[in-house]
């Protein structure tokens, strides 16, 4: 049915191209265009064209369609082709080619079909290239969107063993529920792991601590002490300090300083053992 389009576009795929691209480049992210060279984003354009000709043929599927079009939407993902570019480019290509194929009378053919039928099958050839492209490119980012959550999960609360039965917890950023619920699986699980005597929770990166993430804080600490570890909350600032006081956390069963260094000076003097300079 869409075979005509098909022959179109594969003669005249340079010509198509080379317009694209320079519609396009009006249209590119300034942030993509930086990290995009411009050898690339022509090899990219390519694909796409690629795409869309395998797309109209008839034998798309014996073709490789759906394994292109899977390819390709990692593709311009990664390099970090928002959606909108990606629809507006669609719609790009569309204008370009039917005006192309309307000025050879290429969409009439042999019966001569009036040019509402004309743009209605064009129109609907394009659609459902549109509606598979964009399902592609949305399940593409969804399933890159889950992999960079889990792996992010795994790095936003690692318990590092500095020392023989001592180990860090740097915390950087906000702490909401589901992270909160990260620290004290790593927390537990490290303590154990690593058999820690003591643990240096490092809140010097955490920008607001309000009533949830003390709460939070204050239970990771508890739940590591029920184990059999010496709790050590470092990093406290002096607004921190303030918003503990003034929610009335008692901190009695926790040891608290104010910098990292001293945090790590103190744990060592519990597990026996300081750091001194060697003479010479």
């Amino acid at each position: 049915m869409y075979k005509d389009f098909a022959h179109f576009i594969r003669e005249n795929r340079a010509a198509l191209l080379e317009a694209w691209i320079a519609e396009m480049k009006e249209h590119v992210d300034p942030r993509t265009a930086n990290v995009v060279t411009e050898a690339v984003y022509e090899g990219t354009s390519r694909d796409f064209i690629d795409l869309i000709v395998t797309r109209a043929a008839e034998t798309a599927k014996e073709e490789g369609f759906y394994e292109k079009l899977d390819d390709f939407a990692e593709k311009i993902i990664l390099l970090g082709w928002p959606i909108q570019f990606i629809t507006k480019g669609i719609q790009t290509f569309g204008l370009l080619a039917y005006k192309a194929m309307r000025d050879e009378d290429i969409l009439f053919g042999k019966e001569k079909r009036a040019e509402d039928d004309a743009f209605y099958r064009f129109e609907k050839w394009l659609s459902s290239l549109y509606n598979q492209i964009i399902t592609a490119y949305a399940d593409t980012w969804e399933k890159t969107v889950s992999q960079q959550k889990l792996a992010l999960q795994e790095l936003s609360a690692p318990l590092l063993p500095i020392f023989d039965n001592i180990s860090v917890m740097p915390l950087i950023g906000t702490i909401d529920t589901e992270r909160a619920q990260q620290i004290m699986e790593n927390l537990l699980m490290g303590v154990v792991k690593n058999r820690s005597e003591v643990v240096l929770i490092d809140i010097t990166g955490v920008p607001v601590v309000d009533t949830m993430v003390a709460h939070h804080i204050i239970q990771a600490s508890e739940a590591v002490r029920l184990v059999g570890s010496k709790p050590m909350l470092v990093g406290i600032r002096p607004e921190i300090a303030q918003t503990i006081v003034n929610l009335g956390i008692d901190l009695d069963q926790v040891i608290t300083t104010n910098t990292l260094k001293k945090g790590m000076e103190r744990a060592l003097a519990l597990t026996n053992r300081e750091i001194t300079e060697k003479e010479g």
